[in-house]
């Protein structure tokens, strides 16, 4: 059975309602595929007229009414504000394995549900309710837009990457998006211990973010390079360096103490400790650009450094008032064991660098980093697509 590209398009509706994380942790759950690709969407008029004749007239494998009905509420819910044009948000997820389009549509689940018991994306987070009377749809929510072929994927996906370079990356002005002077941005990764196996994490911790009442302006999965890693925690050696001796000294005193059978008194060791610092910062340095990355720089090449790693991560940028502060307090301590119950660190993170997320700590260095990442590029999206759809 050969590997396809298949997409799911997160509607602008359970965005708003904060069902994101719910529904990426169904698909990565429920199927072996692999999640390669995610960005967030501000879909243009050109777009949802575009994206909305292709449903109602070119769709294959649907009846008239599936197609009809798509098409009318991709008009009325992705359509930008016809008074001020602020977009809506929505979100589009790439899967990759075998037989991965009929995966992703069965999970997904049918437009009508029948039993409404969970078992399918849609039974959860959709809707279809019908007048008891005339038989007449009265509301629909969908939840998730998927493709039943091969012909249906490579068309719809055709129809974004037109659009891609000015829609997506960072949604600016999007309706749903608090604007004023307390606005905030900030960058959150979701770190490779939530990647190494298909588990809920993710989804969880995305469930949990959203305690702080901001808004995903940004999406991004991307492979972080040992260069783009460098740069991102350079900042971090010299606070290495300066933590080193205040710890350093009382681990030096009793390995000591416990060889020579005699007491060593810390302060003897400051200035030991002052000549380890760098030493300590470089190798702990090499360790999480290692776990970020999947190498260790001091034996990369150059062209290694500047490659795509081999460990994931997916990038959220949140927008709100006071943005900063809120997605640090929901993340909790650094340090796992001394983060508050409740926190995501407390409940996923297992010590200081496998701490399943990291969050900028200002204004400033949120788009520092969101810079070294290129968040506002498509290049690896559409790569991806390209790959399977190369026209």
């Amino acid at each position: 059975m050969s590997r396809e590209l298949a997409f799911v398009l997160i509607n602008p509706y359970p965005i708003r309602k904060s069902r994101t994380g719910g529904i990426i942790a169904r698909y990565l759950v429920r199927t072996d595929l692999k999640l390669v690709g995610a960005r967030l969407i501000g879909p243009s008029k050109e777009l949802v007229a575009e994206f909305s004749d292709f449903l109602r007239t070119k769709l294959l494998d649907s009846d008239t009414e599936t197609c009809n009905l798509l098409a009318d509420y991709v008009e009325r819910c992705y359509s930008p504000d016809p008074n001020t044009g602020r977009p809506h948000r929505c979100i589009m997820l790439l899967f990759e394995g075998e037989a991965a389009i009929q995966k992703i549509y069965d999970i997904t689940g049918a437009i009508r549900q029948q039993w409404c018991c969970g078992q399918t994306v849609r039974d959860t987070y959709g809707d279809c309710v019908r007048n008891p009377e005339t038989g007449a749809i009265s509301y629909f929510e969908p939840a998730v837009l998927v493709a039943s072929s091969a012909e249906n994927v490579q068309g719809i996906l055709g129809i974004f990457m037109k659009y891609l370079e000015d829609v997506a990356g960072i949604v600016r002005g999007a309706r749903d998006v608090p604007a004023g002077g307390t606005v905030q941005q900030t960058l959150v990764l979701l770190k490779p211990d939530n990647w190494r196996q298909p588990s809920l994490r993710a989804g969880n911790i995305m469930d949990l973010l959203s305690i702080a009442g901001l808004r995903i302006v940004g999406v991004k999965k991307f492979a972080m390079s040992v260069a783009q890693a460098e740069k991102f925690y350079g900042p971090v050696r010299e606070s290495l360096k300066a933590i080193f001796p205040r710890f350093g000294k009382d681990r030096a005193a009793q390995a000591l103490s416990r060889e020579f059978g005699f007491a060593v008194e810390p302060e003897l060791l400051e200035p030991l400790c002052e000549l380890l610092g760098p030493k300590f910062a470089e190798v702990e340095f090499e360790n999480i650009v290692e776990f970020m990355t999947g190498r260790r720089p001091s034996t990369c090449t150059e062209e290694e450094k500047n490659s795509c790693g081999l460990n994931e991560c997916l990038a959220l940028v949140y927008e709100g008032s006071d943005a900063v502060n809120k997605i640090r307090d929901v993340l909790g301590s650094t340090d796992p064991s001394k983060a508050r119950p409740g926190s995501i660190r407390r409940e996923f993170g297992t010590n200081i660098m496998v701490n399943a997320a990291h969050a900028s700590d200002s204004v400033e260095n949120a788009r520092r980093e969101m810079r070294i990442i290129d968040i506002e590029s498509d290049k690896p999206f559409t790569a991806i697509i390209r790959k399977y759809y190369p026209t």
